[in-house]
């Protein structure tokens, strides 16, 4: 049994924090949305005459107009309130809202923040304390300041695809946005250290992360490897590992395991269950860097002793002993019945769509998985929230024939 979520957002560790967006696709919305999950009050700022951030319109599936299931997967727990920036109500209206705010968070092109008045030095007069996070594809000062950029971009240009999939393959991409939403995380995490610094200084700065630094941060190793020892790390097969081993695929009687043996108790723990004398015994799997050179040869030798027997049979086996684990497709994962045991599949209920499921956020406080609710209708909150900031409704009334709102 899942311990009960918190009772109420003011337990939240973010309760009382106040976030404004200007967001699009997944960087910025992914990364908003811990922060929203953790407790801030996340205000998602929409053009309705643009139809707000685009995954509202990204299929293939709908939840009525200005909804996707694109868009709740990286939204939840937010507000939404629609502002034209490019009129002069709409302007001053986002000041009034910044200088009740703590961060404004965008994932704009890089050129854009100093056009929009996004910045510490456009909004310091209103709020010294306010944080402006800005993530872009690759900065705001250099020379692609101004390029657009999207995620398989940069795992192209920062060598992901070289290193992903098996030898002999055209270059592969991740099958995920990861570059998006470690960017996106990045991002939270450095606002979160800039809003602790404005608390302590009572002074508000920017911060600055793009995709393609963050991509190129996480080659990691494999980079540290590259820069000192002009090692190009290239693609091993069945996934392996570039240096432990076996750290790779095995086939079984009925597909495939992950098997992780990265020290060397975890080889011999390997030992013991596949009780395999020919392996045991082989030379060359005597020593790691052995192992290493004979990778090839290790792979035909252990495919023959997991082909004896079905995954699941042996991850009966291998249990609590060493890492491992079945090579599921999506539908497998899913429904696998650990995440729902565990609470990371919930339902959040939509007004279209009562039996809408989700991921829960993968933090805890004090053992129980963050409340959730579905994300925001366009607009939905512009009222109620611009009414926070003393607008009467023929404020309202103005404001939209102004088409500001």
């Amino acid at each position: 049994m899942n311990a009960a979520a918190p009772r109420h957002a003011t337990d939240l560790p973010l309760a009382g924090v106040r976030v404004l967006t200007f967001e699009n696709f997944g960087a910025g919305p992914f990364g908003s949305m811990y922060l929203a999950d953790l407790g801030a009050d996340v205000i998602k700022i929409e053009s309705r005459s643009q139809g707000g951030d685009a995954t509202r319109a990204m299929g293939p599936y709908f939840l009525g107009e200005h909804d996707s299931h694109f868009f709740q997967t990286f939204n939840l727990n937010k507000r939404s309130v629609t502002l034209n920036l490019k009129t002069v109500e709409g302007q001053e209206a986002f000041r009034k809202l910044a200088a009740r705010s703590d961060a404004v968070l965008n994932n704009l092109r890089g050129d854009q923040p100093d056009k929009l008045g996004l910045t510490y030095a456009a909004l310091a007069a209103v709020n010294p304390r306010i944080v402006c996070a800005h993530l872009s594809a690759y900065g705001r000062d250099n020379e692609r300041r101004a390029w657009p950029g999207y995620d398989y971009l940069m795992q192209a240009e920062a060598g992901y695809l070289h290193v992903t999939g098996e030898p002999g393959s055209p270059p592969s991409r991740m099958g995920l946005s990861i570059v998006d939403f470690m960017t996106g995380i990045t991002t939270a995490l450095a606002l979160l250290a800039a809003l602790f610094g404005a608390a302590r200084t009572g002074r508000g700065r920017d911060v600055d992360v793009s995709l393609f630094d963050v991509a190129l941060h996480q080659l990691s190793y494999p980079g540290t490897w590259y820069l000192n020892e002009k090692l190009v790390t290239g693609r091993a097969p069945r996934s392996a590992h570039p240096s432990a081993t076996p750290v790779q695929l095995f086939r079984t009687a009925d597909g495939w395991i992950f098997i992780m043996c990265m020290t060397e108790k975890f080889w011999h723990e390997l030992l013991r269950v596949v009780d395999s004398d020919e392996v045991a015994n082989d030379a060359r799997f005597a020593t790691l860097a052995a192992r290493r050179e004979h990778r090839e040869a290790l792979t035909v030798a252990l495919d023959a002793v997991f082909e004896r027997d079905t995954t699941a049979n042996w991850l009966t086996k291998l249990q609590g002993i060493l890492p491992a684990a079945p090579v599921y497709d999506l539908a497998q994962a899913l429904d696998n019945p650990f995440p729902a045991a565990t609470g990371m599949i919930r339902n959040t209920p939509h007004g279209l769509r009562p039996d809408f499921r989700s991921f829960a956020n993968p933090i805890k406080l004090d053992g129980a998985r963050l409340p959730a609710q579905s994300a925001p209708a366009l607009g939905a909150d512009t009222d109620s929230v611009l009414a926070e900031l003393g607008y009467s409704a023929a404020d309202l009334a103005r404001l939209r024939a102004a088409d500001a709102i």
